[in-house]
C-alpha cells in the first residue's frame, strides 16, 4: 500500500472475536501484553517509508493494551531515528466486568481517532473500536466533519466496512472468482469525498478486481438489517448506491445516516471449558454400521462427559479409484468443564478400540491432550458509561463524548439523493448489537417471519452464548432439494442457485449471516419472489430449527438472511465443521432448484473454463 500509489491514511484491522480471546490469554501470562505483536514487526519495515511519504497510520492493534503498544511504537521509532508523533485511544476495556470474563470491551467509534489526528498524530493506536471507525475517524478529521454530520459519517462507515476485510473487496473469497485473476489480489482503498461518497479502487498494477459485484459481496458480509448501527452513526444500507466509475473503480454514494443508538455493544470472552476430538476413518462398505459400532463402543467412556457431538461426513464414493475417496469421516467432539474428563484418558480409550472394532479402523491423528476453548457473548452498555479517551501525542488525555442524539440531519445540497425505496424502514431499535467484526444492525426493516411476511421478531441480542444454542443429534443427510416457484410461466432449468447468484456468509458470535445477490433486475425480481425463508431452510436443513430472519436490499439486488444460534458458542468453541460460517453461502449456491431458463447464462463452449 505504501509503494503502490498515493495514500493519505493507512489502516490496519487486527481484532476479531477469536483475537480478543487470544490476547486475553496473553495478558494472563504477562500484564504488559495484550496487543498484536505482529503489528510491531510490520512497522519495523515500513514506519520510515510512511513518514517519508507523509502517510498517517491508524490501527486497532492495541487490542487490550493500546497504551503499551503506543509506547512500543515510540521506542521503535526512536531506535530507527524516525520522528513520529504517536497517540492512542482507550476506554473500551471494561474489566473487571463479571465473574468468569476473560475480556470485556465496548466497541468505540471513530471520534477518538479524529481527536488524535487533529492533535498532529502520525500513528494512532486504538483498542476495540469498530472496524469501520478506522476509516470514518480519519475522514472526519480530514474534512472536519461535525459529530452530527450523519450522512457524511454514514458514507465513510460504509466505505470502512468495504475495506475492513482487505482483499475480500478486490476478488478474494468471491463467488465468481473464475471471472478474474485473483491469485494475488491487491488491497482495496477508498477515495473518500467531502460529501461522504467514496470510490472503491486499488493501486494500478495490483491483482484482483474491483467491480460492483466484489463490493456488493463485501457490503453484505456479516451484516443483518438495512440499519447498520454504530457508535457514531446509524448507516442506512438500503440507501447505498453502487455505480461503475471506470476500470477497477466503483462509486459508493447515496448513504443516509441517522443518529446512533444510545448504547454500545460489549464483546465478552471467557474460557468455556475444555475440548478434544477424534476423527475416525471409515472406508468402503457398511459405513453407517461402522459408525454405529464406534458410537456404541464409546458410550461407556462418554457417559460422564458434559457434551459429546458426533458428525458423520459421507466423503466416500462408490467403487472409488483411491482409498481416500472410498472413505468417510466420523468426528467426535467432546467438551467438559474438567480437562481430565476429555483428556488423553478419553481419546486413548478411542484408540484402544483399534484391534476390536470395525474393519479398517484408523484415526486421522493420534490422541492429544484437552485444549481450552473460548466463548464469545455480547451485551450492551449505555454509551455515557464508557470512558472513551484520546491520549494525544503530548500526553494530554481528552474525554471523547458520545455522538449526539437528535433528529437526522436534513440532506444538504451536495448530498447525493438516494433512490426511492419500496417502503421506508421502521424506526431504529434502541438496542445495539454490532454485526460484522465491529458494527451492524441486529434487526429492522424488511424483517420477515418464516412465511415471508412483515413483522418478524428480531434475533435475541447476544444469542449464541454458552447454553443458548439448541442442542441435538448430528444433522441428518439433506433431503432432496425442493422445487422453487417457477414464476409466471416459461420454461425452467434445474440448476445450482450459484449459476445465477453470488453469496457471501460470515459469523458474529453464535449467529451466521448469508448475503445473496444477483446482477440484473430480472434476476432480482425472481430471487426476491423465490428465495423465501422457508425455501432457504429447506435448501439448508441445518438452519431449519432456527428463527431465520430475511431482509431485502433492493439497491444492491440482494437478500440478507440471519441465522441465530447456528454456530453455537462461536468460533472460539470450534464445534461446527465450518465454525465461522465462511462457506455457508457457497453451500447455498451449490443447491439445485428450478430457475427460469431465460435468466441463466448460456452454456460455456465445450472444453472452456467455466
Amino acid at each position: 500500500m505504501l509503494t503502490g500509489g498515493p495514500l493519505d491514511v493507512l489502516t490496519g484491522d487486527y481484532l476479531a472475536e477469536l483475537t480478543m480471546l487470544i490476547l486475553g490469554r496473553d495478558r494472563l501470562k504477562d500484564p504488559g501484553l495484550g496487543y498484536a505483536k505482529t503489528f510491531l514487526r510490520q512497522l519495523e519495515d515500513c514506519l520510515g517509508l510512511a513518514h517519508e511519504k507523509g502517510v498517517r497510520i491508524v490501527t486497532n492493534a492495541g487490542g487490550l493494551h493500546p497504551a503499551a503498544l503506543a509506547d512500543a511504537v515510540r521506542e521503535l521509532a526512536a531506535k530507527a531515528g524516525v520522528p513520529v508523533a504517536v497517540a492512542h485511544v482507550e476506554g473500551d476495556d471494561l474489566m473487571p466486568y463479571e465473574e468468569g470474563a476473560l475480556t470485556a470491551n465496548a466497541y468505540l467509534g471513530g471520534a477518538g481517532i479524529t481527536a488524535c489526528l487533529r492533535a498532529g498524530a502520525d500513528v494512532v493506536v486504538t483498542g476495540r473500536v469498530t472496524d469501520a471507525a478506522l476509516v470514518s475517524g480519519p475522514a472526519a478529521w480530514w474534512f472536519d466533519w461535525a459529530p452530527d454530520a450523519y450522512d457524511r459519517l454514514a458514507g465513510a462507515v460504509v466505505a470502512g466496512h468495504v475495506l475492513e476485510c482487505g482483499t475480500q473487496a478486490t476478488g478474494g473469497n468471491y463467488s465468481f472468482f473464475t471471472a478474474h485473476d485473483v491469485r494475488r489480489p491487491g488491497f482495496p482503498l477508498a477515495e473518500v469525498s467531502e460529501d461522504g461518497s467514496a470510490v472503491i479502487t486499488k493501486h494500478p498494477g495490483t491483482g484482483g478486481a474491483v467491480t460492483t459485484g466484489t463490493v456488493t459481496a463485501q457490503l453484505l458480509y456479516e451484516t443483518q438489517g438495512p440499519r447498520y448501527l454504530g457508535p457514531d452513526v446509524t448507516a442506512r444500507l438500503d440507501t447505498v448506491r453502487l455505480d461503475p466509475d471506470g476500470p477497477d473503480r466503483v462509486r459508493l454514494s447515496g448513504v443516509l445516516g441517522e443518529p446512533p443508538p444510545p448504547t454500545l455493544k460489549v464483546g465478552v470472552t471467557r474460557i468455556g471449558g475444555w475440548r478434544n476430538e477424534v476423527v475416525f476413518v471409515l472406508t468402503g462398505l457398511d459405513v453407517e454400521a461402522k459408525a454405529a459400532l464406534v458410537r456404541e463402543q464409546l458410550a461407556g467412556p462418554l457417559a460422564g462427559v458434559e457434551s459429546a457431538d458426533w458428525t458423520l461426513a459421507r466423503t466416500d464414493h462408490e467403487d472409488a479409484a483411491t482409498e481416500e475417496t472410498a472413505s468417510a469421516l466420523l468426528r467426535l467432539v467432546v467438551r467438559d468443564p474438567s480437562p481430565d474428563r476429555v483428556g488423553r484418558a478419553l481419546t486413548s480409550s478411542a484408540v484402544e478400540l483399534a484391534l476390536g472394532s470395525y474393519p479398517g479402523f484408523h484415526v486421522t491423528s493420534p490422541p492429544g491432550p484437552a485444549q481450552p476453548y473460548g466463548v464469545f457473548t455480547s451485551a450492551t452498555i449505555e454509551a455515557t458509561r464508557v470512558p472513551h479517551t484520546a491520549t494525544l501525542p503530548d500526553g494530554t488525555r481528552v474525554a471523547v463524548p458520545p455522538s449526539p442524539p437528535g433528529p437526522t440531519q436534513a440532506p444538504q445540497a451536495s448530498d447525493p439523493t438516494p433512490a426511492p425505496q419500496a417502503s421506508d424502514p421502521t424506526p431504529a431499535p434502541p438496542a445495539f448489537e454490532a454485526l460484522g467484526s465491529g458494527g451492524g444492525a441486529p434487526d429492522g426493516s424488511g424483517a420477515e417471519p418464516r412465511d415471508g411476511g412483515p413483522g418478524a421478531q428480531p434475533p435475541v441480542p447476544g444469542r449464541g452464548g454458552a447454553g443458548e444454542s439448541p442442542a441435538g443429534p448430528a444433522t441428518p443427510a439433506a433431503p432432496a432439494t425442493p422445487a422453487a416457484p417457477a414464476g409466471p410461466g416459461g420454461p425452467t432449468t434445474r440448476a445450482p442457485l450459484g449459476t445465477l447468484a453470488g453469496a457471501r456468509s460470515g459469523d458474529k458470535g453464535g449467529d451466521a449471516n448469508i448475503g445473496v445477490w444477483v446482477t440484473d433486475e430480472a434476476a432480482w425480481q425472481w430471487l426476491r419472489d423465490t428465495l423465501t425463508t422457508d425455501l432457504l431452510q429447506a435448501l439448508l436443513p441445518e438452519t431449519a430449527p432456527l428463527p431465520v430472519t430475511r431482509h431485502e436490499l433492493p439497491n444492491l439486488r440482494a437478500l440478507n438472511f440471519t441465522v441465530p444460534g447456528l454456530l453455537g458458542a462461536g468460533v472460539a468453541s470450534g464445534h461446527r465443521f465450518d465454525p465461522q460460517a465462511k462457506a455457508l453461502g457457497e453451500w447455498l449456491r451449490a443447491r439445485h432448484l428450478d430457475i427460469p431458463t431465460h435468466l441463466l447464462p448460456p452454456p460455456a463452449p465445450e472444453g472452456t473454463r467455466p
